[in-house]
């Protein structure tokens, strides 16, 4: 297993949070990363630690779905809407 350290300095995005040490906040940053809206990682970090994470994959992979989305943010903040209305 790797450690935190090791992940964030193998990634591409400098610009990232450096004070991440709970796993809700790499998973914020994951989010923000992969969904190409890393203007705002404190939203993703406050999303993973306070929504449910199957609520969270689940619209991630319903947004990696559209790969011609010019929002993939737009598209999962819709998708967890919608989940969490269920």
């Amino acid at each position: 297993m790797k450690s935190i350290n090791k992940i964030i300095g193998e990634t591409k995005f400098k610009d990232r949070p450096k004070n991440i040490s709970k796993e809700f906040q790499m998973y914020g940053v994951y989010l923000a990363e992969t969904l190409g809206d890393t203007k705002h990682y404190s939203l993703y970090i406050k999303l993973a630690k306070e929504v449910d994470r199957k609520l969270l994959e689940e619209a991630l992979n319903f947004t990696k779905g559209y790969y011609g989305a010019k929002s993939k943010a737009k598209i999962f903040m819709w998708k967890l809407t919608e989940l969490r209305k269920i």
